[in-house]
Parts: C-alpha cells; structure tokens; sequence
C-alpha cells in the first residue's frame, strides 16, 4: 500500500496521533519509520484484515516536514500506579565501563538496520515473530558498516540500544546484529515516554549524568526532550553504498575523550 508523505503508516491521512501502547490493538509491534513497512505478509491471506492489522502494526515516530518538532527539556516522568517514580532504567555502571565511559544511546530501526514484512532475497536476517496468532517473517537488512560501527562503539563507550519497537521483535534482531556484546543494556517500547502522539526516549530517566549521554537516532522526534544530547543520522533503507556508520566513527573516536558532551555536540550540529 502506498504511504503517506513522511512515511507514516499509523491512521494514514487522517492525522490523529499514534495511540499508546495500552491501546494498540495486539498487531502494534515494530518502529516504522519508512518505507517497506506496510507489505503484506505470505502468510497471511485475508487482504482487509491485513490491512487492519499492519495499520494497527506500526507506531510512527516521524513527524510531518511541515510540522515543527515541539522541544520540551522538562521532560515528564513516568508514574506508577501507585504514584511512586520508577527506578532509573538502567542498571549499576558494569567494571570494564567504570572508567568514565560516555553512555550512547543507540537506536535500531532505520539507524543500524531496516527490516520489512515484503520478502528481501539478500536479507541478513529472517525474525519469526507472531502478530494476532499468526506468524509472520520480518526480514532484516544491516546498514554498510555496523558491524564495524557497532564493534568499535562498544570499546569506546557504555552502549545502549534503545528501541521503541517491542522487545519480541527488537531483541532476537540484536541476539544476532550484536556479535560483540557492545549493547550492556537493551530498552524498548515501554521503557519509552508516550508523549504528544510519539514514543520518545526520555534521557534523564536512564540514572546517567546527561552531560554524558549521547544519543545516535534517525527520528528528531525520539529525542525531543534532549535535542542538545543528539548525533542525528540519516535514515537508512536499501542502500548498499551508504557509508554513514563508517564516517562517523572519527567522530566518535575524539568525542570519547570528553567530559562533557555538550560543547562538541554543538559544534557538530553547526558544522553539519
């Protein structure tokens, strides 16, 4: 099915909001962000319930280019039910990154891979996952150079994969992108704070010092809270001769080296 401008696939052309998780019906799984998403899949076979399903599949994190990105760095926190705020997300800093490692937070769908319901003949992985009963195949491409990208990411810094996918679709992806153990902690869709129709990766709720987090995602509207803590990349789909992981790597490398993030990351945006 064709795609609305901006990719968005969520309540296509009648611009209400994604809705969160606790009522998306069983089908919202995956992060979309482009196109390729909405393909039906073999297995299934009824087109209209097929089309429900994949509509109700994906939570779009793109905004439209029209629509500015709201910047709100007061950033609410989640409530339990019983009033109480949670824990940070992440757990105590493990010993070979307690020597004053840089916390990155890195994304995965457009970012390091794009994965799709169509059949890909060169896809590096295939996800069984089931959606509603059924079980469908998602097929994975890597983007050029995450193998390298990832390998070193993990020497220089504390790692975090950070996902608003669901975790039975995210995590086997990252049992087979992260050969090297370079993500200490993994978080998905619900360690995610829905806000203004969007999923959005709230960096104070890590219980990591924000002068030293940073976060590497193709979605402006997945960092609102913490605009100043970016390294955007260009969103990814097929194409085999990109080599943006690979050029940012010198980046990286001087940027490992600092106290605090904040002055580097502003020229970087300036320089870009």
């Amino acid at each position: 099915m064709s795609l609305p401008r901006g990719g968005c696939i969520c309540g296509p052309g009648d611009g209400h909001p994604c809705r969160p998780l606790s009522r998306q019906r069983p089908g919202a799984l995956l992060e979309a962000k482009g196109p390729g998403w909405g393909a039906h899949s073999p297995s299934s076979s009824k087109k209209p319930r097929n089309r429900s399903i994949f509509q109700s599949l994906f939570c779009c994190l793109c905004h439209d280019a029209s629509d500015p990105v709201p910047v709100n760095n007061n950033a609410p926190l989640l409530v339990e039910e019983n009033g109480v705020v949670p824990k940070y997300l992440l757990p105590e800093i493990k010993p070979q990154d307690a020597s004053n490692k840089l916390c990155v937070v890195i994304d995965l769908d457009e970012t390091l891979v794009h994965s799709s319901f169509k059949p890909v003949n060169n896809a590096d992985f295939i996800i069984p996952v089931e959606i509603d009963g059924i079980m469908h195949q998602v097929y994975v491409l890597k983007r050029p150079y995450v193998d390298e990208f990832l390998r070193r990411m993990g020497e220089l810094f504390e790692c975090v994969l950070f996902t608003a996918s669901l975790a039975k679709y995210a995590d086997p992806v990252a049992d087979l992108l992260d050969k090297w153990g370079a993500f200490r902690a993994r978080l998905f869709r619900e360690s995610c704070v829905f806000h203004r129709g969007n999923y959005v990766k709230d960096l104070s709720r890590l219980g990591r010092d924000l002068s030293r987090i940073i976060i590497v995602d193709n979605s402006p509207a997945s960092y609102i809270f913490h605009p100043d803590n970016a390294v955007p990349v260009a969103s990814w789909f097929d194409n085999m001769a990109d080599t943006e992981l690979l050029d940012l790597l010198p980046f990286f490398e001087g940027l490992s080296k600092v106290d605090d993030v904040y002055t580097v990351l502003k020229q970087h945006r300036t320089s870009s």
